[in-house]
């Protein structure tokens, strides 16, 4: 047996502008092929071709079984529409797609609730849709309930529900298939905060368990801890694939941070200070949007200074991707004799962030500029973001690359021991049958 759960060959799927797509019968069929002539008679040599778009492009590749694949791409990049020709929502304009194994889908949560009708009710109506049988559904029920964590609530009507609630429990019910074949679509949107480690966690299960995974994300770090491998969409083509942590780092230095890894600002030209780029890059000044824990990032803001006064502060905050504050820092936070120089004209600082600190994930820089404790210059957020793979730690017991910690930072704290007499630590032979477990 081929060990291919998904081919994808040629596709490729055009839309006309302003038109909405229906299920054909063959009444349709044979009624338009009659009718053809006729309306090219009376749309005459001159009519107007009705405008189209390719949302796919001639996309080819395949997934192996037990694969975990990330779809990344801007919106409108074609992942979406990519999803629902390989769950048979709509078809392909040219090219096809091989699927070998039972697929689930989870690519619109809610799809199928009624507000009329309970939570309870609701379970099985929509798991029914989703193609859970109703064993299977009785089996897990008490399962998806807990994980939406709305217990109290099953038995009342959803349209009383807040969208929160409505949105946890249509995920859970969706999460809880056992395909062999899984695709999904921006799970990660789905609740607060703590519903989406706990959604994130539910798909880590999934990939661990050897299912085939098809998941589209916008959340980077998301990509590099769940994926092997990753897809980058462009314009409805095949711009890259490979390794996830290649490929999200070629789709941020696209989107995010330009090609060479830069952000142009625009401010305001009659401030004291200007703003005029920002930029990381290693130790070696090349620029980079991906970085081992290992290494150090520098931050560099070019900046064109008219008037430099004694109060002024440069600096930045540096974010996680779910908007949590790692840091700030200004350059005149340490002992005067520290502070760079500051002079009218072109000046550049930089401020490096040591290796070993960071944790693994995605990272947004957001400029801060202003006299102190009186007025901001600059107040710019998320202008610029870089990746970084958990990699600085020598332990065995923590594997390197795509992985994360709780917490904002990971740090490799020193650990010592209180000496006992007639104790010792594991002998080397017990270490490293630990370290094969």
């Amino acid at each position: 047996m081929s060990d291919v759960a998904i081919r994808v060959d040629g596709l490729s799927k055009q839309f006309r502008i302003g038109a909405r797509e229906r299920y054909r019968t063959l009444r349709d069929t044979l009624t338009d092929a009659l009718s053809a002539p006729i309306r090219r008679l009376r749309r005459g040599p001159a009519g107007n071709p009705a405008e189209t778009i390719w949302a796919l492009k001639d996309v080819s590749f395949e997934v192996k079984h037990g694969e975990v694949i990330g779809i990344i791409g801007r919106n409108g990049a074609g992942k979406s529409t990519l999803l629902k020709i390989l769950s048979r929502i709509t078809e392909p304009t040219r090219g096809h797609a091989e699927i070998h194994g039972r697929v689930g889908s989870l690519l619109e949560v809610g799809t199928g609730f009624h507000p009329e009708l309970t939570g309870r009710e609701n379970v099985f109506l929509n798991g029914a849709i989703l193609g859970m049988k109703k064993a299977e559904i009785l089996r897990k029920f008490d399962e998806i309930v807990a994980f939406a964590d709305i217990e109290k609530f099953i038995d009342t009507p959803v349209k009383h529900y807040s969208s929160g609630m409505y949105m946890r429990l249509a995920f859970s019910v969706a999460a809880h298939l056992e395909p062999e074949i899984l695709l999904v679509d921006e799970v990660l949107a789905v609740g607060d905060a703590e519903f989406q480690k706990k959604c994130l966690g539910k798909m880590s299960d999934v990939a661990k368990v050897g299912r085939t995974v098809l998941f589209v994300s916008h959340a980077m770090s998301a990509i590099n801890m769940l994926c092997q491998r990753a897809v980058l969409l462009e314009e409805g083509r095949l711009a890259c694939s490979g390794e996830a942590g290649m490929v999200t780092q070629r789709y941020l230095a696209g989107v995010r941070t330009g090609a060479c890894g830069r952000a142009e600002i625009e401010g305001r030209n009659d401030s004291d200070v200007r703003l005029a780029a920002i930029w990381v890059a290693d130790e070696h000044g090349t620029h980079k949007t991906v970085f081992g824990s290992r290494d150090a990032v520098l931050v560099h803001m070019e900046l064109e200074i008219q008037i430099a006064r004694p109060d002024l502060v440069i600096g930045f905050d540096l974010r996680q991707i779910d908007g949590t504050v790692v840091f700030r820092s200004f350059h005149n936070d340490g002992a005067v004799s520290e502070w760079p120089r500051i002079s009218t004209g072109h000046t550049t600082l930089n401020c490096r962030i040591p290796p070993g600190l960071l944790n693994g994930g995605t990272y947004l820089i957001s400029p801060r500029i202003g006299h102190h404790w009186k007025e901001w210059l600059v107040h710019l957020d998320d202008v610029l973001s870089f990746d970084v793979l958990l990699n600085h730690s020598e332990s065995p017991f923590l594997a390197h690359g795509h992985q994360h910690r709780p917490g904002t930072v990971a740090p490799v704290l020193g650990w010592g021991s209180v000496p006992r007499s007639h104790h010792a630590g594991p002998p080397s032979e017990v270490l490293d049958d630990l370290v094969k477990r």
